[in-house]
């Protein structure tokens, strides 16, 4: 009985993801501009030598936000040499949760080193365009000629307490594919976290 209430609750979870409002696989996304830790506002477009992105929506208190900071400076480490910086973002509503202004985000990214841009989505517009729903909720973009593809959306990995645990790197596959010319398999997953917190 137990089992079956937690396959319930994880389709209803799934269902409620798949059907966010927000960009889907194969769309093309839109560039913005936001405030980074430096006080500089930022968009893709000035990553004139990307071959994509790896956009993370994250935060500063969420437990698994935290626990997947130091994975994603390794994956930035790792994939902003070959082309696909990873960019994140913190679009929580600081009247919900004060510990996401943008002055501890600097004192964040600070503390840990961040070697990657870190957005204060102020407004919350972007995570609405994009569907993002939780810290961390992860979207991979290929950049062509007709502008940003999405081309995985969802969770980063599958083991967010132990890193040394991880069976399926998700993220890191599905960039790993788009730089030998295929697409990502799976191009969507279930992204697991805190939700972004919202003021309706």
């Amino acid at each position: 009985m137990r089992q079956f209430i937690l396959n319930i609750l994880l389709l209803f979870l799934f269902a409620v993801t798949i059907n966010a409002e927000g960009f889907k696989i194969g769309d093309k996304a839109t560039d913005f501009r936001l405030k980074n830790t430096d006080n500089k506002y930022m968009s893709l477009s000035d990553f004139s030598d990307a071959k994509g992105f790896i956009l993370i929506f994250t935060c500063n208190g969420c437990p698994y936000a935290q626990a997947y900071q130091d994975r994603l400076i390794e994956i930035d480490r790792k994939y902003k040499p070959k082309g696909y910086p990873v960019i994140a973002i913190n679009s929580n509503n600081t009247e919900l949760s004060p510990e996401d202004n943008l002055e501890r985000m600097k004192e964040r990214a600070g503390e840990k080193g961040f070697t990657f841009p870190y957005l204060k989505d102020q407004d919350q517009k972007v995570a609405r365009a994009y569907g993002a729903i939780k810290t961390p909720h992860a979207f991979v973009l290929k950049k062509t000629p007709e502008g940003l593809i999405v081309s995985y959306i969802g969770a980063i990995d599958d083991n967010y307490l132990d890193a040394a645990e991880v069976r399926e790197p998700y993220l890191a596959n599905a960039v790993d594919a788009l730089l030998e010319g295929k697409e990502p398999h799976p191009s969507f997953t279930m992204a697991i976290g805190c939700t972004i917190k919202t003021k309706n």
